[in-house]
Order: C-alpha cells, then structure tokens, then sequence
C-alpha cells in the first residue's frame, strides 16, 4: 500500500524502540531523537531505552502510547518482532533499523537512519502489510491467552523429553497425527525463520498462506505443507508424559500440557512494515542467506 500519495497521514508522534547493546546503538537512538525533535516531531522512549538516554518518562515495554503515527525499533529482527506483537493489532507502521546480524525484517541501516527519517517525513515510503498469525491457546475448554505473531508458532519437546504427538486438523478436517520432536506454524514472513532451519520452503511474503513444518518427523512421509491463509489450524497435544512447550515469535513460552490446544488462523490485522530504502525481497535473501549462490 503506497503511502506516498497526497493526502497521506503526517508523522507527529514517534516511538522509539532499541536494543541498546553496542556504545554505537545508544548515540544513533540519541541521534534521531534529537533530529526528529528538531523537526516538531514528538519522541517517545520506552523505559529500558529512555532510562538509557537519562530520561524517567519512558512506556512500558509491550505496550504503546496512543496516537502514536510510527514505531521506531533499533535492533535487530527480535526487537522488531517484539514491537510487532503490540503495533499489529492497533494498526501502527513500525520501520527498524539494524543493528542485528541477519536484519531480514529491518529496513534501515544505522547510516541510512536519518536519509531514510526524512524521506518518511516527505511522506516518500509505502507500508508493506505482512500477514500475521492470531494463535489462542485453549486450555478446558476456554482461551488462557492470544497473540499476534509475525513469524511463528512453534511446539517442541523438552531437552530430556521423547517424541511428542500432535495432531493438526485444517479447518475441522483431520490432517495427520505427527510423531516428531515439534511442529512449526509460520507465516511467508517466518518462513526464512525456523521453518527454513527445519527443512520448509521458503514463501514470497506477499502470499497469504501458513507453512506446517514437521521438527526431526519419525517418519519420512511427513513433509512440510502449505495451506491458504484463510483457513483455521487446530493443533491438538496428544503426548501425555512428556515437558512440552510452546514458542511464540522465539520470544514468549509456556508449556503445552497433555489436552491443550493451539488455535491458529490469520489475525485481521497485518504487520505494517514501512518501506522507504527499496531493497527487494529476493535481493535481500540473495544478500543476506547468499540464496540462489553455486
């Protein structure tokens, strides 16, 4: 969606997310603070980062302020799958800039930041909605809790633990009953995640489709599937003496017990991704995984 056309929404309120671990992370954060002050823009902190700079006034990490027009993320994928989980259902654009080792989702490198800033300022970027997933556990019968994600839902055994059992139903039909040391429900976004490491395929994120990826299967006639984005993925635990756990974005946990159930469908809101520095998704795997190299 272009957001460049007259008539598109101007940038007053900004929030700014970092991981600050490099002496590096900490001067760009302060950087374009101070450059999109000097322009009237306001800038929010949240409270790790603004504790950072010196500052008391900084939000809760996992939550934003209102009206907020973009989140900024200095990090890496993990800071911006982070923020993702909170932007998505509020329907606020979120632009990252990189100071990870892989930066799949990030647009912006440190010394781009402030060309890139001005170009969004100019209203000269467009927003690119990436399809997200809403997983709700269901525990007796009720939901204990749900989330937005952007790249996966992932089940897999514990260190000690044997092969767990899961049975997957698409939209109330049975699929298969899986043997295996876990099972991935990814996005086109997660697909260059753990469902790559696992074997999948990789999904041009355009698409509106999950991938369902079989962890170490006991058996080779389990092979990853590709199902439309519309449907509703039912994941049933049927392993009943065995630590097993649920992984959210690589980022949230909790154990999936013996009658538990994950419910995975599309959320109704996307991930919007600003856009401003024109890298081209295959470009990006070519660069980053040297995908497609002899």
């Amino acid at each position: 969606m272009n957001r460049g056309a007259p008539g598109a929404k101007s940038i007053q309120r900004v929030a700014i997310v970092a991981k600050i671990g490099p002496e590096e992370g900490g001067r760009v954060v302060g950087d374009v603070g101070d450059w999109l002050a000097r322009r009237g823009i306001e800038v929010l902190h949240d409270s790790e980062t603004a504790s950072i700079l010196g500052r008391d006034n900084g939000f809760e990490r996992g939550t934003l302020p209102s009206d907020v027009d973009l989140v900024l993320t200095v990090g890496g994928d993990g800071t911006l799958l982070s923020v993702a989980r909170t932007a998505t259902p509020l329907g606020v654009p979120i632009l990252g800039i990189n100071f990870g080792s892989l930066g799949f989702l990030t647009e912006l490198q440190p010394d781009e930041a402030l060309e890139g800033l001005a170009a969004v300022l100019d209203g000269n970027y467009s927003v690119e909605e990436r399809q997200t997933l809403r997983v709700r556990l269901l525990r007796d019968g009720n939901v204990a809790c749900e989330y937005a994600l952007l790249n996966d839902a992932v089940i897999t055994k514990s260190a000690l633990a044997r092969m767990i059992v899961v049975e997957v139903r698409i939209d109330d039909e049975r699929v298969a009953t899986y043997t295996s040391d876990g099972l991935i429900v990814s996005t086109p976004t997660g697909s260059t995640a753990y469902n790559l490491s696992a074997g999948g395929p990789i999904l041009d994120p355009r698409l509106r489709a999950f991938v369902i990826a079989p962890i170490c299967p006991h058996t080779m006639t389990y092979r990853p599937l590709v199902v439309p984005g519309s449907v509703v993925v039912r994941l049933d635990m049927h392993t009943t003496d065995e630590a097993v756990y649920t992984t959210l974005d690589g980022q949230i946990g909790f154990p999936f017990e013996n009658g538990d159930c994950l419910r995975i469908d599309e959320h109704p809101n996307p991930a919007r991704l600003v856009r401003v520095a024109g890298h081209a998704f295959f470009a990006v795997l070519r660069r980053k995984l040297r995908w497609g190299e002899r």
